[in-house]
C-alpha cells in the first residue's frame, strides 16, 4: 500500500532563465513547514528578537532613485567571466564569475554596505553570489557558486555571500512571484544577535555569544496558522501565505525581523506598509530536523512513502550511530564572516563481540555446550588423581625416614 502526499510543483524560475528553477522542488527552501512541530526554543528565540514589540519589516522597495533591496542579473553563458581575489579565499569558490562593471551592486555602485552582487547563468543554471564585490579591484569579501538544479550544500563551516553559508537569491521575495500570486519558498530574514552555532541547512555561524536562547543561523520561523490575513491586499496575502507555508530562515545578522526582497522597480508601497503592520509575535519557530535526508544536502525527505512491510532478510540494517540533525554547533565564537573550520569527527570504533567459546557464564562454566563441560571434568579428575599419588609417595618417604 502506498500513501501519497502532495508533491510541490516545480520551483518557479526567475525571469530571463526559464529553464532554471531556483533549486529542485524537493529542496529545503521549498519545503512546506506548516505542520511541523514548534521548536522547543521558540519562545526564547522570539524573546531575543524582541518579537513582542517589533513588527515585520520588508527590506526592499522604492528608495530615492535606486530600488532598495538586493539586485540580481541574468546573463547568458557567453558572458565574459573573471577571477577575483577574496578576503575569505579559503571559504570562497574560485570561479570565474560573470562579473563586470555593469553588474548591479546592492545599494548602488558607490554603496558602503554589504555590496552583494548576484548573477544567474541562464544557460548552465548556475548561481553566482559575491559579498562586498568591487569590480575596480576585482576583489570581494567572499564568493559562492551553486548549481541551481542540485541540492548540494556548501562544505560545513563555510560562509557564502551571507553569514549562514546559504544562497541569498533563493530567499528573496521577487516581484514576478508576487504578481503571479505565488511565492513558493522560504524567505531570508535577519536577526540582530545569533548563537555561535548553525542548524541545517545553514553551514556557517557568526554568533554574538554561545547562548542557546539566541537563534542560530538556519533557524526557521513560520507565521501562525491562526493569524488572520483575510483583510490584507491580495499581493500582501501572497507573501503572508508563503510565510505560513514556507516560513522565514535566519540567514544573516542585521535588524530583527527584516526580510529581504529584490531591488527592482514596481513594488507597491501600500503592500509594503501592510507588511510592516504584521507583529513578530504572530510567528513561531519550527523544528525542521525531521525533513533532513543528509546534513550535506538540501533535499528533504520524499513526499510519499510505502507502508508495505519489508521482509527481514532484505531489511537494511540501521547505522550504529546517527548524527544530530537539529544542530551543528561550531565550538568557537567568531565575528560575522569569520571563517570557522569544521571539526573532524573520527570514525566510531567498532564494537567487537568475543567468541562464545571464550565467554565464561555466571557460574564459571565456559559457554559452548556439553562437549566443553566433559573436557573440564576430565581435566579436574586428572588433577585430583595426581594429588592423591603425591600424597601416597610422601607418606612412604616420611615412614622410611622415621617421621610421623
Amino acid at each position: 500500500m502506498v500513501i501519497a502526499i502532495a508533491v510541490p510543483a516545480a520551483a518557479i524560475p526567475p525571469p530571463g532563465a526559464p529553464a532554471c528553477s531556483i533549486f529542485p522542488s524537493n529542496n529545503v527552501w521549498h519545503a512546506n513547514i506548516s505542520t511541523l512541530p514548534v521548536n522547543a526554543r521558540s519562545r526564547a528565540w522570539l524573546s531575543s528578537m524582541s518579537a513582542s514589540s517589533t513588527n515585520l519589516h520588508p527590506d526592499f522597495g522604492p528608495s530615492g532613485g535606486f530600488p532598495y533591496g538586493i539586485p540580481y542579473d541574468v546573463v547568458p553563458s557567453s558572458h565574459p567571466k573573471i577571477y577575483l581575489t577574496f578576503d575569505y579565499a579559503d571559504e570562497s569558490d574560485k570561479g570565474p564569475y560573470p562579473f563586470d562593471g555593469n553588474t548591479k551592486i546592492e545599494g548602488g555602485p558607490n554603496a558602503s554596505g554589504d555590496r552583494h552582487a548576484i548573477m544567474i547563468d541562464s544557460g548552465t543554471c548556475t548561481l553566482y553570489e559575491l559579498y562586498n564585490a568591487r569590480y575596480s579591484t576585482r576583489h570581494a569579501g567572499s564568493g559562492a557558486i551553486w548549481k541551481l538544479l542540485s541540492n548540494a550544500l556548501r562544505p560545513a563551516g563555510w560562509t557564502s555571500a551571507d553569514a549562514a553559508g546559504l544562497p541569498i537569491f533563493a530567499g528573496l521575495v521577487r516581484l514576478d512571484e508576487v504578481k503571479a500570486g505565488r511565492v513558493d519558498h522560504a524567505i531570508r530574514v535577519t536577526a540582530q544577535q545569533t548563537d555561535t552555532s548553525f542548524i541545517w541547512p545553514a553551514r556557517h555561524q557568526a554568533g554574538a555569544a554561545n547562548n542557546h536562547n539566541l537563534p542560530p543561523m538556519g533557524a526557521r520561523f513560520r507565521l501562525k496558522a491562526s493569524y488572520d490575513i483575510s483583510h490584507f491586499r491580495a499581493d500582501t496575502q501572497t507573501i503572508l501565505r508563503a510565510m505560513k507555508t514556507y516560513g522565514l530562515i535566519v540567514a544573516d545578522n542585521g535588524s530583527n525581523w527584516f526580510f529581504q526582497g529584490t531591488a527592482e522597480p514596481g513594488w507597491n508601497t501600500t503592500m509594503l506598509d501592510q507588511l510592516k503592520s504584521v507583529p513578530a509575535r504572530a510567528f513561531e519557530a519550527v523544528d525542521e530536523s525531521s525533513l533532513m535526508v543528509s546534513s550535506n544536502s538540501g533535499a528533504v525527505k520524499s513526499a510519499s512513502h510505502s507502508s508495505t512491510r519489508v521482509p527481514a532478510a532484505k531489511a537494511t540494517p540501521k547505522p550504529t550511530s546517527t548524527p544530530n540533525p537539529t544542530a551543528t554547533p561550531n565550538p568557537t565564537a567568531t565575528p560575522s564572516k569569520s571563517p570557522v573550520r569544521p571539526t573532524h569527527t573520527p570514525s566510531p570504533v567498532a564494537s567487537i563481540t568475543p567468541s562464545p567459546s571464550r565467554v565464561i557464564d555466571a557460574v564459571g562454566k565456559p559457554a559452548g555446550g556439553s562437549k566443553t563441560s566433559i573436557q573440564l571434568w576430565l581435566i579436574t579428575g586428572a588433577i585430583a588423581a595426581s594429588i592423591l599419588v603425591l600424597l601416597v609417595f610422601s607418606r612412604r618417604a616420611r615412614a622410611r625416614s622415621g617421621g610421623n
